[in-house]
């Protein structure tokens, strides 16, 4: 049965010598070279069985990478309490936690793109803000979710009712691509998303979702396979992915590199599937992918920090992720709890930094990944243990 493969290949046709034998190479998604990642890349879907798959890598030798398309999830927060916290200096721990307000910097001049359920434009911590949207769901541009209206304004939001909500107060133009809809997303949708943001000019990708292995398990079975074979080639499928999200980062920050795109940061949830003390579940696809930096959940207590009971392990670095305040759709503000919330966090501050780096003619991403990560703050989470938070608790530049 034919399945929806998703296909990164390069536009340029560019000779590859082998490193050991000087023989000619072509990408394929077994082998890849260093040198193909100078090429341009486009991409696209295509309908092929398992063996149509090896006959079509066969036959087109500027193929990178190659995955079967996967359902997409909402990394749901933990919970959902509108009306039942007011703002405050205390309920706006966030806030203070990262930095922002000591910080002289507000993000003016960076493009932070939220790949998520959409935005309700109309609410007034958006108001003054440029917003480019972008539907790939077919639903329409807007938000019925909520989901990444909450996360758009804790990223950029601006002040409601007196209170600061977001970090990166100072963007003028943001992307807003709807990735997910009524009934979830998938990868290709997915991977056309972040490709639309970098040719539009993100610096930063806020991405709070997930692949649901399960969900594609239970497609295979619709489709007639036994449940043996329907894990078996959703692992399969897993794991294609992502290599196709590696690949696909590693493309994009070559060409940055090159001078052919501008730094692009991209950014993943850790995922909300751990449930401590009882078990740990590590960080979920396609936050693991390599090139992707992944986002755990912090709380407040007292004068420290702990890990979210149910952030997932082995996080780059953190940021808060408990008892986050935002905007909520139709108005008013709403809290809300998971990595999902912790992720734009970060977000905003990459924004911050971007714009210091840029100010003083350093901004590359290694630079901004080596300030972001050498900031965190991890000296109060003395009582946590640091694969579960990373490099720490992100923070602003002075």
């Amino acid at each position: 049965m034919k399945k929806k493969y998703i296909v990164l290949y390069s536009t340029e046709t560019v000779e590859k010598q082998s490193l050991d034998n000087g023989k000619t190479l072509s990408p394929s998604f077994k082998a890849l070279s260093k040198e193909v990642l100078k090429a341009k890349f486009d991409i696209s879907v295509q309908s092929l069985d398992d063996q149509n798959e090896q006959e079509f890598l066969k036959s087109n030798q500027n193929v990178i990478a190659i995955a079967p398309t996967i359902p997409l999830k909402l990394i749901k927060p933990k919970k959902i309490a509108a009306g039942s916290k007011k703002p405050s200096d205390e309920y706006l721990w966030n806030i203070g936690a990262v930095g922002v307000t000591s910080s002289s910097y507000s993000g003016k001049g960076i493009k932070i793109a939220i790949l998520d359920t959409g935005i309700d434009n109309s609410h007034p911590a958006f108001n003054g803000v440029n917003i480019i949207e972008k539907d790939f769901t077919g639903e329409g541009n807007g938000d019925t979710n909520g989901h990444g209206t909450h996360c758009a304004g804790v990223a950029f939001g601006r002040d409601v009712d007196g209170h600061r909500i977001g970090i990166a107060t100072g963007v003028e133009e943001v992307l807003i691509g709807k990735v997910l809809g009524q009934d979830g997303g998938s990868t290709d949708i997915l991977i056309d998303a972040i490709h639309w943001a970098v040719k539009n000019g993100a610096h930063v990708i806020s991405m709070s979702l997930g692949i649901d292995f399960p969900g594609y398990v239970a497609e295979l079975e619709k489709e007639g396979m036994q449940t043996e074979a329907a894990v078996s080639h959703a692992l399969e499928g897993y794991r294609k992915n992502i290599l196709l999200f590696e690949r696909l980062a590693n493309l994009i920050r070559t060409q940055a590199s090159n001078k052919s795109t501008q730094p692009v940061l991209i950014l993943g949830a850790a995922g909300n599937e751990s449930s401590r003390p009882d078990y740990k579940i590590a960080v979920s696809p396609p936050a693991i992918s390599d090139g992707i930096v992944s986002v755990g959940a912090l709380g407040a207590k007292g004068s420290g920090y702990y890990v979210a009971e149910f952030s997932n392990t082995g996080a780059t670095l953190s940021a808060p992720g408990v008892d986050i305040i935002s905007a909520e759709i139709g108005g008013g503000l709403v809290s809300m709890d998971g990595t999902s919330m912790a992720t734009p966090h970060v977000a905003g501050i990459a924004a911050l930094w971007a714009e210091k780096l840029i100010t003083k003619r350093q901004f590359n991403l290694n630079n901004l990944l080596a300030h972001l990560t050498a900031s965190c703050d991890d000296l109060k989470l003395s009582k946590e243990q640091p694969e579960d938070f990373g490099a720490g608790m992100v923070q602003a530049p002075n």
